[in-house]
């Protein structure tokens, strides 16, 4: 099966899940697709192309909420079928509303905000001391890097000189209870990261050039520091009436506005 993951295409089958399963998070998922696209077709490594593979390239997504996007990929990637999307959240399913390390290809159970980035420094650690070239990806949002988890894992992995760890900050400027300036002020991420040992950069989230040619500036760098990716995105992106509306975070699709969702994409 030919794997695209254009990000048009992504956020439909996120709109599919979530109408079907009558559940919320879209803006969320939304925020992440292009740099998921961009992972799962250039970066991520499957060797012998199953989720098992025992020399995989690691991503974990921190900010579990946004699970759809990365179920969307995985749909993509035929580890999840049709039926799975279909059920999305239903009796039953494997598909629950957070990530869930029992689905194949999704390698931490997260929601719980600053845990995944712990667990996928450790991962990386590993990989470290294995002497494996596996390189360790994880998406984190912009709220939860209020934990401070977040901040000890980053400590560590300075201390470690994790060069095979890529954090990506899904900066989008909202959490779910208001903005991250309202709730609690974030300053300048990237420099934070900086003054936290890591080398830095900032982009647009949604530019897949600038993503992809991060990523690979970033990963041929063995200098002894881990990374860190400051990516400017937009909550909804993509669908005009979700675009920075923080409504959506918890707003659950009815069949005018998932059919409205679905015509604006065609328009794309």
């Amino acid at each position: 099966m030919t794997q695209v993951f254009d990000a048009k295409n992504l956020r439909k089958t996120v709109l599919d899940m979530a109408f079907s399963g009558a559940t919320v998070h879209i803006g969320c998922a939304f925020s992440i697709i292009e740099i998921l696209a961009v992972l799962y077709r250039n970066h991520l490594r499957f060797h012998d192309d199953t989720p098992a593979d025992p020399n995989r390239d690691y991503i974990v997504l921190s900010k579990g909420h946004g699970v759809m996007a990365q179920y969307a990929c995985l749909h993509e990637k035929g580890w999840l079928s049709s039926e799975d999307i279909k059920n999305y959240f239903k009796n039953g399913t494997q598909l629950k509303g957070l990530a869930d390390a029992h689905v194949p290809g999704v390698e931490v159970t997260s929601g719980s905000l600053g845990h995944g980035f712990s667990v996928g420094v450790g991962m990386a650690y590993g990989a470290q001391r294995r002497e494996t070239n596996q390189m360790c990806y994880v998406i984190v949002g912009d709220g939860e890097i209020n934990e401070g988890s977040i901040w000890e894992a980053a400590l560590f992995a300075s201390h470690f000189k994790l060069d095979n760890l890529i954090v990506v900050v899904d900066e989008n400027g909202f959490q779910a209870m208001g903005s991250t300036e309202e709730v609690l002020k974030l300053g300048n991420i990237m420099e934070k990261f900086i003054a936290f040992g890591f080398e830095s950069i900032q982009l647009d989230g949604h530019n897949e050039s600038q993503i992809n040619d991060a990523i690979h500036q970033l990963k041929s760098k063995k200098n002894g520091k881990p990374k860190a990716i400051i990516a400017k995105t937009v909550k909804g992106k993509g669908i005009s009436f979700m675009e920075n509306n923080n409504i959506w975070h918890y707003t659950r699709l009815s069949s005018e506005t998932y059919a409205a969702a679905m015509a604006e994409l065609e328009e794309k």
